[in-house]
């Protein structure tokens, strides 16, 4: 097999295929939105003070939903975590001198936009808890995922003071899934029996 040196057989053809990489990605010569893992640090805080904000609004709306009292107890009282977290990461955007209140988290809003559409579907009590519940745990796991995430990165850039707050909350989302999964049992269970009896 004979190898051609394509820059002596056509370095014309060579420029034409740079040039089109170049069109389809022209942000590629400008100067990146996010230079440093610091911005994207700050990036995620603002994603995680949306989703914080968000929740503050939907989870009473579930509580109101939910007809199993341990579950509407625990999420009223995560709401009372929430209300806290968000004033941590309040504290953690004043330490960094940036505004957290910057921009909209899309994938918290396609959760509770879910779980609203959720909670107008007709469904049995058990039903509709376990659906609910679901929706809840959802919500944390997400949470979980970025809570853990801009927690590595402030032990990277050294941020202790941000890392102690973040592993707080973390630990608390963590908590808040536990016991939704535990509360979640006996409800399944009870939805299992209602889909027997119908």
């Amino acid at each position: 097999m004979r190898f051609v040196d394509m820059k002596k057989k056509s370095p014309s053809l060579l420029a034409r295929i740079g040039q089109t990489v170049a069109d389809l990605n022209p942000a590629a010569d400008a100067s990146p939105r996010f230079p440093t893992l610091r911005d994207l640090f700050v990036h995620q805080l603002q994603d995680l003070f949306s989703a914080e904000t968000q929740l503050i609004d939907a989870l009473p709306k579930m509580a109101a939903a939910a007809r199993n009292a341990a579950l509407k107890k625990a999420i009223t009282s995560h709401l009372k975590q929430t209300k806290s977290q968000l004033k941590r990461l309040e504290v953690i955007g004043r330490r960094l001198k940036e505004d957290l209140n910057a921009g909209t988290c899309k994938a918290t809003k396609g959760l509770v936009a879910e779980a609203s559409e959720w909670m107008s579907e007709s469904a049995s009590p058990e039903v509709m808890d376990a659906g609910i519940a679901a929706d809840a745990q959802r919500v944390e796991h997400y949470e979980i995922a970025g809570y853990g995430t801009v927690l590595a990165y402030a032990k990277l850039l050294g941020e202790t003071a941000a890392a102690r707050l973040l592993a707080m909350t973390l630990r608390e989302e963590e908590a808040a899934d536990k016991k939704l999964g535990t509360i979640a049992q006996p409800i399944n269970r009870a939805a299992v029996k209602r889909s027997r009896a119908a």
